[in-house]
């Protein structure tokens, strides 16, 4: 039996955009790997640090990510065109003669560019997001033997229902009037006019999105376009290796953060459901849909829309992942941490925004003026800084239930071989929690942060010094000098401690405090 997926990709040329991106390079070494009969790929990709498109395609070969196509099928290294280009100009910024060569040669089309910067002000998003979409449409438009064209979106893009279904809703503002009007005004205008733009949206990004869709939507059906919504993407469950990741966004920022004993309390809702999708399935999906659309044996009369989440077969909490993580970091501890990892969740606001105080900044600020009496360079209230605002974009996600209908999603594998089933699986109840999570913490630890499991030795006595540390400093701030304060200065309190006889008599402050005669 053979690939059914293979042969329909067979031949076919397919434009890549945001190929330098987590879910660009995990699709494109899928891709390469997994339909070894795939015509070619072309990865836009733009000039970035001093270093051009080609230079950056070469730097993505050497990482793990590729090994196994290095070690395996390294002739399909071959089949990887990069193209300069960036959805920011018209016609993507690429050079005309290799324009019209994707007008006639590509025929799938997977836009993945994007903003992914939750809390980047609103002007940036629709310019990236939404204008950028519309530019990657208008080059679609004039590939002339165009089969499908996937719009990568966003599960969260619909904060004002209750439950996401499979289909595109109606945008809050007319996507044309809200382009034009950010075109002409100023950055602080346009912040100004931003709260009462986004309404239910927390956050540019998932509203920017939004507006994106139905731009999407309008070109049905003239186009073959399709709209996917992953939810929060986590590293690889595994493939190509397990635990694969190459940023700090979303979760695995929250865990490194946590890990190094920086991050020490988030607001969130303990018992709702952890909304997640390893990238490899979500992956897998993507390249399944376009062959899955074009399968039907009829023409779907609105845009097929799929959302890659759980649904309603998740049961795993925030809280589980959260004390699944706290063990994995004292087994795999990270090296050169703030501080003992010990954090936790709060579903009470108040309750997390003195934590913060006491947890967070204040300790922010205690560094840096140490810093600052030995002459150093000041960094911890910067880094509080944005941690602050990464928590608080992360934290409207974790604070609120989230619903989605996924009929489209679980319908793809239905039309897979055995094959195919086995290549591209999607099925997210096979994945277990806590080995998965566990995979996540050691894929941060060394794809991320480069350490070496080697020197686990060293950074488990770290943690285990940092660890009576936390202890002998918790007692003492939380324990023994309210105590003291108290037993000083309210005397009715200092009788009462006196009782205590020569328990309270030997504890360190409190004893002075409280037998002052003896």
């Amino acid at each position: 039996m053979n690939s059914e997926v293979n042969e329909w990709y067979k031949g076919r040329n397919v434009l890549v955009t945001g190929a330098s991106g987590l879910m660009g390079k995990v699709l494109i070494e899928k891709m390469l790997y997994s339909v070894p009969d795939i015509g070619c790929v072309y990865a836009l990709v733009r000039s970035k640090r001093g270093k051009t498109p080609e230079s950056r395609i070469e730097d993505m070969w050497k990482l793990p990510l590729f090994s196994r196509i290095r070690g395996e099928k390294p002739h399909m290294m071959k089949k990887l065109i990069p193209v300069s280009g960036d959805i920011m100009y018209d016609n993507l910024g690429i050079d005309p003669k290799v324009l019209e060569q994707i007008y006639d040669e590509v025929s799938v089309v997977f836009h993945f560019a994007a903003s992914l910067r939750l809390e980047a002000p609103l002007k940036e998003g629709l310019e990236m997001n939404t204008k950028g979409t519309m530019r990657v449409l208008d080059v679609a438009k004039r590939i002339k033997n165009l089969v499908s064209f996937v719009h990568l979106s966003t599960a969260f893009c619909y904060p004002d229902y209750s439950r996401m279904a499979e289909k595109v809703h109606d945008p809050p503002a007319n996507p044309y009037e809200v382009l034009n009007a950010a075109s002409w005004l100023t950055d602080e205008q346009v912040n100004l006019l931003t709260p009462s733009l986004l309404q239910a949206h927390a956050n540019s990004y998932t509203y920017s999105k939004r507006l994106a869709e139905t731009l999407v939507k309008e070109q049905y059906p003239d186009l073959p376009v399709c709209v996917v919504r992953p939810s929060i993407v986590t590293p690889s469950y595994k493939e190509p290796i397990e635990g694969w990741v190459d940023n700090l966004n979303g979760p695995v920022g929250l865990m490194v953060g946590a890990g190094k004993g920086v991050i020490r309390s988030m607001h969130c809702i303990g018992h709702y459901h952890a909304e997640v999708i390893p990238v490899d399935i979500a992956i897998n999906a993507i390249i399944v849909i376009p062959y899955y659309i074009n399968s039907l044996p009829e023409k779907s009369p609105e845009i097929p829309v799929f959302n890659l989440t759980s649904g309603d077969d998740r049961d795993t909490t925030w809280k589980e992942v959260l004390d699944v993580g706290k063990a994995t970091v004292r087994k795999y501890p990270f090296e050169g941490p703030l501080w003992y990892p010990d954090g936790n969740i709060r579903h009470n606001k108040f309750i997390h925004n003195i934590c913060v105080l006491f947890f967070h900044i204040l300790p922010a600020y205690f560094i840096d003026f140490l810093m600052l009496i030995f002459g150093q360079k000041r960094f911890m209230v910067r880094i509080q800084n944005r941690i602050s605002v990464g928590l608080e974009v992360l934290q409207y996600f974790t604070t609120r239930e989230w619903w989605f209908d996924t009929h489209n999603f679980k319908a793809l594998s239905t039309r897979l071989n055995q094959v195919d089933t086995k290549t591209f699986p999607m099925d997210l109840k096979i994945i277990e929690v806590e080995p998965y999570i566990e995979s996540c913490m050691l894929g941060a630890k060394m794809f991320c942060l480069k350490e070496k499991l080697e020197n686990l030795p060293k950074a488990r006595l770290q943690n285990n010094i940092l660890y009576v540390l936390d202890l002998l400093v918790t007692a003492f701030v939380f324990y023994l000098l309210p105590l003291y304060l108290l037993a000083t200065y309210v005397e009715p309190f200092r009788m009462i401690l006196s009782f205590g006889g020569p328990f309270v008599r030997y504890l360190p402050l409190v004893g002075k405090a409280v037998f002052t005669e003896g």
